[in-house]
Order: C-alpha cells, then sequence, then structure tokens
C-alpha cells in the first residue's frame, strides 16, 4: 500500500491508465479479427487500412512493440492479397 500521498496518486494514476491501455489492445484484437475475417477482397482491403493505421499508432504510443505491429501488418497484407488471388 503505498504511503505518500504522491505514491497514492501514482496508483491512481498507474490502475487508470493500465485500464485505458487494456481497452485499446482489446480494440485492435478486434479489428485484426475483423480483417482476418473478412471473406471478400474490398471489405479486407477496408479493415487492413484500419487496423494498419491502429498498428502504427500503438507502435509509436508502445502499447505494441514496433517489431510486432511490423509482424502483424506483414501477416495481414499477405491475407488480404491472397483474398485479391495475388497470393
Amino acid at each position: 500500500m503505498p504511503n505518500t500521498k504522491s505514491a497514492i496518486k501514482r496508483a491512481r494514476q498507474s490502475e487508470k491508465h493500465a485500464e485505458h491501455n487494456k481497452a485499446q489492445r482489446s480494440k485492435l484484437r478486434t479489428a485484426i479479427k475483423r480483417t482476418m475475417g473478412a471473406t471478400d477482397a474490398e471489405t479486407a482491403e477496408q479493415a487492413f487500412r484500419e487496423t494498419s493505421a491502429l498498428l502504427d499508432r500503438f507502435a509509436n504510443r508502445n502499447l505494441v512493440h514496433r517489431n510486432k505491429a511490423a509482424r502483424k501488418k506483414s501477416q495481414l497484407a499477405k491475407h488480404v492479397a491472397a483474398l485479391r488471388g495475388e497470393g
């Protein structure tokens, strides 16, 4: 249990930030599932653009590691290309 006033505030902020970050990562996982679950190329392309932007934004904010973001973008691009008939 924190003893000082500043430690109490830091614990409160930390809890608040953790909750926000958790929601953001959940949003990202949902976007990834939407892209992977798309059955036609046009829907997949649109979902990929949105998910790609989220991945870049969250990598910048250190919510996900930049290498993980790059890896996921690559996997999603490969999936979308396969739906288009390029892969």
